[in-house]
C-alpha cells in the first residue's frame, strides 16, 4: 500500500521553493480563507499589480494555486488535489495568526469581503421583486429545501457539484455536508452573489467557477453528489444539460433534480425567461435514463391550495449505474494507480 502522506522529494521542492518568499507565503495564507483576484490582493498587501502576478505565476506554475476564469476576471485558490496541496496547508496553519503583518492582512481581506458582499446585495436588490413572485407560487423554501436534505440523506459526500448555483443558496445548504464543493453558473455578477453569500456564511472555501451547464468546466468521473435545482426550465435543451451532469458523476453516483412540475403559468415564459413550463415525470425518467442514470426516487410537493395558478415542485434522484465499493475523485484515483 502507497503510504499518502509521503511525497517525491522533488514535488515537496518544488512546492516549498515556491512558498518560501514573504510575499508568497503571505499569498497563501490569505488564500487558505478562500480565492482572490489579482485586483484583491494589490488592494490587501499593497503592492503592485506588475508584483503581485509574478507571485501568482509562481505559485500557479509550482501547482499550489490554482487559476480560473470568470469573464474577464481571473480569480486563484489553493490547489486541492496537487500531491503537496496539505503540505502546504499544514505549513500555513503553523503561522502565528497575532503576527502583525498577517493581522493587517486579514483586515483588510475581511474590508474587501465587505465592499464585495456589498455590492452584491445591491444587484441582488434590484432581482428580489422577481424572484419573490416566483416563490410565491409554490411550497415554501423550507419545504423545498427540508424535501432536498431528505432526498440526499445521511450518507457522507465526498464531492458536491451545484449546477446552476445563483445565489449559492444550495451551497450553503450542503457544503457542510462534503469534503468539497463546487458550485457552477453562466453569470458572472450571480457569482458574485453567490461569494458574498457564502463567505458570509464562513463558506470560503467552496469553489465557484463560471461555466456553461451543456459544457461544464470540471472534470469527468469526479462527484459522487451532483445537484440541478430551479435550472432546467430556463433551457433551450434541459436533455443535453442532464447528460453533461451525468458524465461529471463518479461511478454509483446521484444527481437530484429539482424542478417544476408541468404547469400552464403562460406569465413566467414571457416575463421571468423560463423557456419550459415544467416538466412530466416521464419525460425527466426518459432524459436520466438515456443519460446513463436510474431513477430511484421521485417526489411531488404540492401547494396547500389546488389553485391553477399555483406551482408543484418535483424532485428526482437518479443513481450512475456503475457501481464502485469505495468512491474516490478522479485525481485521487490517478495518484493511488
Amino acid at each position: 500500500m502507497i503510504d499518502q502522506s509521503a511525497l517525491p522529494f522533488p514535488v515537496l521542492l518544488c512546492a516549498m521553493k515556491a512558498a518560501a518568499e514573504e510575499t508568497r507565503l503571505r499569498m497563501l495564507a490569505l488564500l487558505n480563507d478562500g480565492e482572490l483576484t489579482v485586483s484583491d490582493m494589490t488592494d490587501i498587501l499593497g503592492q503592485s499589480q506588475p508584483r503581485i502576478s509574478r507571485h501568482l505565476k509562481l505559485l500557479t506554475e509550482a501547482g499550489i494555486v490554482e487559476r480560473h476564469r470568470e469573464g474577464a476576471w481571473a480569480f486563484f485558490r489553493m490547489a486541492d488535489r496537487h500531491p503537496a496541496a496539505g503540505a502546504i496547508r499544514d505549513l500555513v496553519a503553523h503561522l502565528d495568526p497575532s503576527d502583525q503583518r498577517l493581522a493587517g492582512d486579514r483586515a483588510r481581506l475581511k474590508a474587501a469581503r465587505q465592499a464585495r458582499a456589498e455590492a452584491a446585495e445591491a444587484h441582488f436588490s434590484r432581482l428580489a421583486d422577481n424572484w419573490d413572485k416566483v416563490r410565491s407560487l409554490h411550497v415554501p423554501e423550507e419545504a423545498v429545501e427540508a424535501a432536498i436534505i431528505e432526498a440526499v440523506g445521511a450518507k457522507p459526500v465526498q464531492a458536491f457539484l451545484d449546477l446552476g448555483t445563483g445565489t449559492g443558496r444550495m451551497l450553503q445548504l450542503l457544503a457542510p455536508l462534503a469534503s468539497r464543493a463546487v458550485g457552477v453558473d453562466a453569470s458572472h455578477a450571480m457569482l458574485s452573489v453567490a461569494r458574498a453569500n457564502l463567505e458570509r456564511t464562513g463558506l470560503a472555501k467552496v469553489q465557484l467557477q463560471q461555466g456553461d451547464i451543456h459544457a461544464l468546466p470540471v472534470e469527468h468521473d469526479a462527484f459522487d453528489l451532483v445537484l440541478i435545482h430551479q435550472v432546467l426550465h430556463y433551457l433551450d435543451d434541459p436533455a443535453r444539460a442532464l447528460r453533461e451532469a451525468a458524465a461529471v458523476l463518479a461511478p454509483g453516483g446521484r444527481l437530484l433534480v429539482v424542478d417544476f412540475a408541468p404547469h400552464m403559468l403562460e406569465f413566467l415564459r414571457e416575463g421571468h425567461a423560463h423557456r419550459r413550463l415544467g416538466f412530466a415525470d416521464e419525460q425527466l425518467r426518459g432524459w436520466l435514463e438515456e443519460a446513463g442514470l436510474d431513477v430511484v426516487a421521485h417526489r411531488d410537493l404540492k401547494p396547500e391550495q389546488n389553485h391553477p395558478e399555483q406551482l408543484t415542485v418535483s424532485l428526482w434522484l437518479a443513481r450512475d449505474r456503475r457501481v464502485v465499493t469505495d468512491f474516490q475523485p478522479r485525481s485521487t484515483q490517478r495518484e493511488v494507480a
